[in-house]
C-alpha cells in the first residue's frame, strides 16, 4: 500500500514556531509523512520542529523553491550562484537536525526563475557543479538526499521532465540525487505517465506529489491517476505520495505557482477529501 503525505504549504507558506502544531494536525487526519515547506532555512525553527516530529512519530522531508533574487544556482551573478550553494547546505543543516532525509523542490534553480530562453549548456554546468557541491556536502552531514522535481516551463526553463531530470542526476554523479515527480507538471511537460515513471525507475525515483492538473482536490480533475499509480506499483516504488496545494494569499508561492482561487474552504479541506479519493484509487486497482 502507499504512503500519502500532506505539505505544510496547505496551511502555512512562511513556517514558524506556532506552526509545529500542524505536525500532529496532520498525522491525525491520517497522513503518514509531511513535506514541511522552509522558504528560509536561516529562520526555520528547528528546535520545535524536530521535537514535534519526534513526539508525533512521522516521517518527513524539507521542501524549498530556494529564492529567486537571492540564491539560485543558474543566475548570471556568480554571487547568486554562491548563495544558492550555501541555500543548500543550510538545508541540509535543518533536514539533518529534524531527522528529514530528503530534500526537495526546485533545488536546481529557484523556483520562478526564467530567463526568457532555453537552457543553456553554461546553465547545466552551473547547476550541476553547484548541486554536485551540496550533494557531497549532505553525504557527509548525514546521507542526505536532495531530490530535484521536474516543473512546468511556466515556472522554469531548465529542468521539465522526467527523463531530463535523470540526466542531470547521472551527470551530478554523487549517487543521493534522485527525482521528484508532480502529477501536477507531469501533467503539462510529459507525453505518458508510465514513461515519465519508467524514465526514473526505482533507482531515481525519489519523492512524489499527488496534485490534480489545476492544483485542485485530488481525483477530481484531469490526472490518469490509475496509470500513475499502476506505473508506480510496477517499479516497486516505496516513496511516499504528497499532497500539495497553496494558498492564494501566499505572497511568493502564488506567483511561483500561479494560484489564483480556491477549490475548498480551506486548503485543509482540499488535502482531506484529496486523502479520501486517493485510497479509493488505489483500493480500485
Amino acid at each position: 500500500m502507499f504512503r500519502f503525505g500532506v505539505c505544510t504549504f496547505i496551511w502555512t507558506e512562511e513556517f514558524t514556531e506556532k506552526d509545529a502544531a500542524i505536525i500532529g494536525r496532520a498525522k491525525s487526519l491520517g497522513f503518514e509523512f509531511i513535506d514541511v515547506g522552509i522558504m528560509d532555512p536561516d529562520r526555520f525553527p528547528v528546535k520545535p520542529v524536530k521535537e514535534k516530529i519526534k513526539e508525533v512519530g512521522v516521517e518527513t522531508l524539507g521542501l524549498t523553491p530556494m529564492s529567486v533574487n537571492s540564491a539560485n544556482m543558474i543566475h548570471p551573478d556568480p554571487e547568486v550562484r554562491k548563495n544558492g550553494v550555501k541555500f543548500l547546505k543550510k538545508m541540509v543543516d535543518v533536514c539533518t537536525e529534524i531527522g528529514a532525509k530528503l530534500i526537495s523542490g526546485e533545488t536546481f534553480a529557484a523556483g520562478g526563475y526564467l530567463s526568457g530562453k532555453p537552457r543553456t549548456e553554461q546553465e547545466w554546468e552551473w547547476s550541476v557543479k553547484g548541486m554536485r557541491e551540496a550533494a557531497l556536502y549532505a553525504k557527509e552531514k548525514g546521507d542526505v538526499v536532495i531530490c530535484v522535481e521536474p516543473v512546468t516551463r511556466f515556472e522554469t526553463h531548465f529542468l521539465n521532465t522526467a527523463e531530463d531530470s535523470v540526466k542531470y542526476c547521472k551527470e551530478v554523479g554523487t549517487g543521493n540525487v534522485k527525482v521528484n515527480l508532480d502529477s501536477y507538471h507531469m501533467m503539462r511537460e510529459e507525453t505518458s505517465f508510465t514513461k515519465a515513471v519508467e524514465a526514473c525507475g526505482k533507482e531515481y525515483l525519489a519523492h512524489v506529489h499527488v496534485c490534480e492538473n489545476n492544483r485542485g482536490i485530488p481525483g477530481t480533475g484531469l490526472v490518469p491517476w490509475k496509470e500513475f499509480f499502476t506505473a508506480l506499483k510496477k517499479i516497486d516504488y516505496r516513496g511516499a505520495l504528497t499532497i500539495e496545494a497553496f494558498d492564494p494569499r501566499f505572497e511568493v508561492l502564488n506567483r511561483i505557482t500561479a494560484t489564483w482561487r480556491y477549490y475548498t474552504k480551506t486548503g485543509e479541506e482540499l488535502a482531506i477529501q484529496g486523502l479520501r479519493n486517493l485510497k479509493a484509487i488505489e483500493k480500485s486497482l
